[in-house]
């Protein structure tokens, strides 16, 4: 507590340089420097926390909003913010003090107002990059509110540029406040404020060149401080969230086979399929506009049943498989065609009816379990926002729930993998802990989108191992994505196969091995060399899969295609019976048996 008072005068102590008995001297009235440096501190740090907190309260809600929600929101917002980005500040300010006065808590409040807008744009553009993360995907699969998302998972994530910019808005509200001080807006004399002390030592400048100092001196080193501040913060907690990048190898091996009993791959599906697809469209906002990418896909699963969607990457199964749960990647939408889960046509459900199948009626599975955990969480209590989710109960019972879980996937100790981040467990443990986080709602149909596909292959056979048994214990109906023909052949009851957004073939896997009914299909099979003979060359299909807005009138696959004929070309190639449960979408089916038997 300093012995002078701040506004006390003293006219036999004037304009004295630094002492034992005032530290940094004395100014024009003889007020001791330091007392009125400290005590204009309060004052001027009490004006900046009122601008940046302003800004905080309305600038990162809207942010995140605009970000999570986008469409008609951010339009809204994002005019909004260039708007107010378009007035000068020292104009707005200036009316504030016309209208309040020497006010400087209006003052400063207007101020954080004109500066929502900066934290605004960080925050919609972090969030609006973060909403495509897997493990946020993960969270709304697993039936978690939309704030729930945002609070728990998006908003820890934009932290770091959000610490950033705020530094420099403290940094900047200091420099305003001083400024308007300096001007004798704001605090009123006599009350002591750094940039009223600024302005003091200016009119003595010749005088006593030493007063200007202590205030300049304490402005700049705040400024700095504050922007140091915040990169050091914002390290700090990029640091504690950091995860180690896991290489594994990619090597692909058939699983154990375990499959069950076929059932009818095209007869009408009976009134207990878990899920019926019928005539399902997708389309994607792309550059030339509107665009399907899934065209009048069909296909069902019936409870205990595994479907193989099967096909190269662009062909539309994992943008088939994310839109059974309406969660379409892009801002996609499903455009036509049926999803009936259990009874349920899910296209005429509200969002929050939607929310409660999602994680309790239908469970998902990444391929990339690293990315699709929140680095910010622990794997319990991540587990345990799930089990809260989807059954509620006591901490006790949520945590036992959690350790039963962890038990149920295969994970040794779950006490001690519980208390881990994602970053310091395996791979192979990471996907169990996505597994368990798929069955916290005790799921009908699990969709795992290549589960294994960043795994080695002592790991993948683990993996679908587990995928099997957990299958045969719950009855649970399961649809695998992959590109992968060796599991395909281990695990699946019937298989769909994918090719530029149409199904191509479809029916019983043992079918589609013995007789193949599709080019595309048997090119496939021909270049997996987990199913090619020792010795033999492995082929390779030349080309690529078209492009969704440049498909061809005819057969999607005739460009690359040995068998093409103008016939192929002329007009679109329906599914055709190529014998009982088996579909295919080519009209040269017995040439293509002649030709490989």
């Amino acid at each position: 507590m300093s012995p002078y008072n701040p506004t006390t005068n003293s006219l036999t102590s004037l304009l004295q340089l630094p002492s034992g008995q005032h530290l940094l001297g004395t100014d024009q009235l003889g007020r001791d420097v330091l007392t009125r440096l400290l005590y204009g501190g309060q004052l001027t740090f009490i004006g900046v926390a009122q601008a940046v907190l302003t800004a905080l309260v309305i600038g990162l809600p809207l942010g995140i909003l605009s970000g999570y929600h986008g469409k008609f929101l951010d339009a809204a917002v994002s005019r909004i913010v260039d708007v107010m980005l378009s007035i000068p500040h020292i104009v707005i300010l200036l009316m504030v003090f016309a209208i309040y006065g020497s006010n400087q808590t209006a003052a400063m409040l207007a101020l954080g107002v004109l500066y929502s807008p900066k934290i605004i744009r960080i925050a919609r553009a972090t969030t609006f990059s973060t909403r495509e993360e897997l493990f946020v995907a993960a969270a709304r699969v697993s039936g978690l509110k939309p704030s729930q998302i945002m609070v728990r998972h998006i908003l820890p994530r934009i932290s770091g540029p959000v610490i950033v910019i705020m530094s420099v808005i403290t940094a900047s509200a200091l420099l305003v406040q001083t400024g308007l001080s300096f001007l004798g807006l704001g605090v009123e004399l006599p009350n002591p404020s750094w940039g009223g002390m600024v302005a003091e030592g200016a009119v003595v400048l010749r005088q006593q060149p030493w007063l200007i100092l202590p205030s300049g001196i304490a402005i700049t080193l705040t400024v700095l401080a504050f922007v140091l501040l915040g990169d050091s913060i914002r390290d700090v907690s990029q640091d504690s969230r950091s995860s180690t990048v896991l290489k594994l190898s990619t090597d692909r091996r058939s699983t154990q086979h375990l499959a069950p009993a076929a059932r009818d791959a095209t007869t009408p599906p009976s009134t207990d399929a878990t899920l019926i697809l019928t005539e399902v469209s997708i389309d994607l906002p792309l550059r030339t506009g509107w665009t399907t990418v899934v065209d009048k896909v069909s296909f069902h699963v019936a409870p205990g049943e595994t479907l193989g969607l099967v096909g190269e990457s662009g062909c539309g199964k994992s943008v088939t498989a994310l839109g059974l749960l309406g969660l379409v990647p892009g801002g996609g939408r499903v455009s036509g065609g049926t999803i009936t889960f259990e009874g349920h046509d899910l296209g005429s459900l509200a969002e929050r009816e939607l929310k409660k199948i999602r994680g309790r009626g239908i469970g998902f599975v990444s391929q990339e379990p690293m990315v699709s955990l929140d680095p910010s969480y622990t794997v319990g209590k991540q587990l345990a926002e799930a089990v809260h989710q989807h059954e509620g109960g006591t901490k006790q019972a949520i945590s036992k729930r959690v350790l039963q879980l962890l038990e149920q996937t295969g994970i040794p100790s779950p006490e001690v993998v519980s208390r881990k981040y994602p970053h310091q467990i395996s791979g192979g443990m990471a996907q169990r802990v996505v597994i368990a986080r798929a069955l916290a709602g005790r799921p009908k149909l699990l969709i795992a989108d290549e589960p294994t596909t960043a795994l080695d292959s002592t790991v993948q056979r683990e993996i679908m191992g587990l995928l099997r048994r957990i299958q045969l214990e719950t009855g649970m109906a399961m649809i695998l994505v992959t590109h992968d023909w060796g599991v395909v052949a281990e695990t699946c009851d019937r298989a769909v196969v994918m090719y530029a957004g149409q199904v191509i073939e479809q029916g019983h896997v043992r079918d589609l091995f013995k007789d193949v009914a599709h080019p595309y299909t048997y090119a496939l099979l021909k270049a997996n060399p987990h199913l090619a003979e020792e010795g033999q060359r492995l082929t390779t299909i030349e080309g690529t899969v078209p492009r969704p807005d440049n498909w061809p009138l005819g057969c999607r696959f005739a460009d690359r295609c040995a068998f093409k004929t103008e016939s192929c070309t002329a007009a679109p190639v329906p599914l055709l019976l190529a014998e009982p449960d088996h579909l295919s979408r080519c009209i040269h089916i017995d040439e293509l048996r002649t030709e490989t038997k």
